[in-house]
């Protein structure tokens, strides 16, 4: 027995858990990418719950740095970056809902090297951006390409590799009646740059529509807490999740579920209310579902809880706080 089948995917889902479709989304059958969340796109596939999916993303930049050679503000047109797949049209998805997408394996395609990360001007988290508004100059641009290899890892440099550890950058459900850039994170997903939305990992979304229109792109192999220059290891994959539906749940921010410990996930600026969003929803989330008080769980976590950032380059900033499933597990046997 695996904890997935303990997990809450599984204990509530429609699909309990199980794959019971399979379905594939190449770049043909993907057609034309999207730079919003939304809910005017016209799904690019309908599924039941339990539909497995493997997708072909593409990188953050649409493969336009091919090379080092390239300058990115001369290839790149802000804000048509980050192209998302999808969306994906899950039956029986009504607001209220919550979408749980199991991450099964993200793999790189393409021709090496495939990675790609760069300086680009007034992006990054120690640098003047747009709501960061500095008198300094931006640095110099830059564009650095990695072979990334599943088994060898990212060789950053002939001395230094870093491991091969995936996550998708961005993936979400579309809000009610607004059209969002992918570069956003916020209550339905979006660009989070979480590592810990990886394989072997369940995020659960809050349906804010019929159909829920999930989005997925931007897979990293590898990045550092914060993402700091704004561009982590950016890679084209073939992605493979799995979608069910649980009922009437009601979210306000996504949440996270892996074997070790679950997560709720807060994105707003500054980057303390980012943490206060995403304490507040796990303690809630505690009392509702594991028997706490909150001020019992308030208390808990001041002693057990961890935070990990996702990005601080973003229009908003996302952390994720997270308690021990062991620790859980104590107070509810």
């Amino acid at each position: 027995m695996t904890w997935i089948t303990q997990s809450l995917m599984a204990k509530r889902g429609v699909a309990q858990g199980e794959v019971r479709s399979t379905h594939r989304i190449d770049e043909a059958a993907q057609g034309k990418y999207h730079y919003v969340y939304g809910p005017y796109a016209e799904p690019v596939l309908h599924v039941q719950p339990g539909a497995l999916l493997e997708v072909e993303t593409h990188d953050a930049f649409e493969g336009l740095l091919e090379t080092e050679a390239c300058v990115p503000s001369e290839k790149l047109n802000f804000p048509f970056l980050n192209p998302q797949n999808g969306p994906v049209f899950v039956e029986g998805a009504e607001k209220g809902d919550c979408l749980a997408v199991y991450i099964h394996n993200i793999q790189p395609r393409g021709p090496q090297p495939c990675g790609t990360t760069a300086l680009i001007p007034g992006f990054g988290g120690l640098v003047s951006t747009a709501d960061t508004a500095m008198m300094h100059t931006d640095l110099p641009e830059r564009v650095k390409k990695v072979v990334v290899d599943p088994v060898t890892g990212v060789q950053w440099t002939d001395n230094i590799t870093l491991p091969y550890e995936p996550f998708i950058g961005t993936i979400g459900v579309a809000p009610e009646i607004e059209a969002i850039s992918a570069l956003v994170p916020d209550y339905y997903g979006g660009n989070m740059d979480l590592p810990d939305i990886g394989p072997g990992a369940i995020i659960y979304l809050p349906v804010q529509t019929n159909g829920a229109y999930l989005y997925l792109g931007d897979c990293h192999a590898a990045q550092g807490d914060g993402e700091l220059c704004g561009v982590a290891i950016e890679h084209p994959t073939t992605t493979t999740i799995q979608v069910d539906l649980i009922k009437q749940t009601h979210l306000k921010n996504p949440r996270l579920e892996n074997e070790h410990f679950y997560m709720s996930i807060g994105s707003a600026r500054p980057m303390e209310d980012a943490t206060r969003r995403a304490y507040r929803d796990l303690i809630r989330w505690m009392a509702s579902d594991f028997g706490f008080t909150e001020e019992d769980a308030y208390l808990l976590l001041t002693q057990a809880g961890r935070v990990r950032l996702g990005n601080m380059v973003d229009p908003k900033y996302t952390m994720g706080a997270s308690i021990l499933k062991s620790i859980i597990k104590q107070h509810t046997r």
